[in-house]
């Protein structure tokens, strides 16, 4: 067996957002089930919590431990693809970026994902990773089976077919929040490779609102941005196609993706940051800046798209029949406000599902997510909004900034007794535990 194990870490480990540090006291990067597995026990027995973490992606301090740290770099690679079955079984540790270029290049894809790739498929899934979709629904819902190392060490795989005990711990560890084990492999469903048209195009806010549930009924993934200080979104629509394939033309991509959405952009950030007064002016010609188009290609290249400018981030799901409500709401808050606003709102829509933590358990949802370059003071802006929020039975994004707790948590989500009921069996000790957990789990 390789040495997996550093009795001493090498310093603090922080998050893509700088949110988060950590200093664990040991750290293993493990390559198998058994690797992990042997690190998890050797943790146990010496007293330590154990957290994986994946790549940082999260805001919240949902994968930090000052215990034992597992690292995902060594635990990679796609390990098969059944075609019969349309699953594909990958380490937990695997970027999503190199899940979906192996899967395409078996001309096959994933259903839906969320709109960026650097992600771990454990991180993302944990967490609660999501896009847009009328009836598609979150990386976690595509899960067919899984692999998890719990608090004793043993590794047991989980499935959709299981029942009875084992059914509820696939039930509750498709979305686990780390609480449950470490989860080693993960199976998705997926299917033939298809082709996704993509329409973008700026809208004014008040016929976005006006036609917002015939906007998400009538399309495959509907989504869109608005900027605040203005009344200009921009809107994307993606639907299946017949073809043929006309990609952005690497000219034009790069201008729309790279120059304008990444480069010009964070340049406008860093102004507002240091002269807010900049900021509603900035909106406005920003809100301008990108122009309609339209384009096919593969899944994954319509669905992601690069972000480089780096931001905190609150995200909350309401019940869809409340989202045009709770914008407009949030609109008003910002104009009497006086905050100053750089990031545009993002909306996005998920069927219910039947995931104990995902937040479309058992209803419909919309998710509007709020943002600030980083280094912003965000307390205030994040503060008003959250109230919006949470007047609507709004359940927080797993992975970004919130201050709910488990009180509140419990009576948003109907089956929170579920997951935590397997928690109690596979983890009463709490080796897996971690102050944030303790917050929105309980003790």
């Amino acid at each position: 067996m390789q040495q997996v194990m550093s009795r001493r870490a090498p310093g603090a480990w922080r998050n893509w957002a700088g949110t988060v540090a950590a200093r664990p006291v040991r750290t293993a990067s493990p390559a198998t089930t058994a690797e992990t597995a042997a690190a998890v026990r050797a943790a146990a027995e010496d007293g330590l919590q154990v957290k994986a973490v994946g790549t940082g992606h999260s805001f919240t301090a949902a994968a930090a431990t000052g215990g034992l740290m597992i690292r995902p770099e060594r635990l990679v690679g796609v390990h098969e693809i059944d075609r019969e079955a349309g699953t594909v079984t990958v380490a937990a540790g695997t970027p999503l970026h190199q899940l979906n270029q192996t899967l395409a290049a078996a001309g096959l894809s994933l259903t839906n994902m969320g709109d960026i790739m650097a992600q771990t498929v454990s991180g993302a899934t944990a967490t609660g990773t999501h896009g847009t979709g009328r009836s598609s629904a979150s990386l976690a819902a595509q899960i067919t089976a899984l692999e998890l190392v719990t608090a004793d060490g043993r590794a047991r795989t989980y499935t959709a077919a299981d029942t009875g005990a084992d059914a509820a711990v696939f039930a509750a560890a498709r979305l686990g929040l780390g609480a449950l084990g470490v989860v080693t492999s993960l199976t998705f469903a997926v299917e033939p490779v298809f082709l996704l048209t993509a329409q973008e195009e700026p809208m004014p806010l008040t016929d976005v609102l006006a036609s917002f549930d015939e906007l998400a009924e009538g399309n495959e993934h509907f989504e869109f941005y608005w900027f605040p200080h203005t009344g200009r979104c921009n809107t994307k629509r993606n639907n299946r196609s017949v073809g043929p394939a006309e990609p952005l033309g690497r000219i034009g991509g790069w201008i729309d993706d790279e120059l304008l959405s990444n480069g010009v952009f964070g340049a406008a950030c860093a102004v507002g940051r240091a002269v807010p007064a900049t900021i509603p002016g900035i909106a406005a010609v920003s809100s301008r800046a990108l122009s309609a188009r339209t384009y096919t290609d593969i899944p994954y290249k319509v669905f992601t798209s690069p972000r480089r400018v780096r931001f905190v981030e609150m995200e909350y799901a309401v019940p869809r029949a409340a989202a045009v409500s709770a914008l407009r709401e949030l609109k008003a808050m910002v104009d009497r406000s006086g905050l100053r606003i750089s990031f545009p709102v993002e909306v996005r829509v998920a069927p219910a599902d039947d995931i104990p933590l995902s937040t479309a358990s058992g209803r419909d949802t919309a998710y509007i997510a709020v943002h600030l370059y980083r280094g912003t003071p965000h307390q205030a802006y994040f503060t008003a909004v959250e109230r919006i929020m949470t007047a609507h039975g709004g359940r927080p994004h797993w992975g970004k900034l919130h201050s709910r707790d488990a009180g509140y948590l419990a009576g948003v989500y109907p089956r929170f007794g579920e997951f935590t009921a397997v928690r109690d069996r596979l983890d009463p000790g709490r080796v897996f535990g971690n102050d944030y957990l303790r917050r929105v789990l309980g003790s």
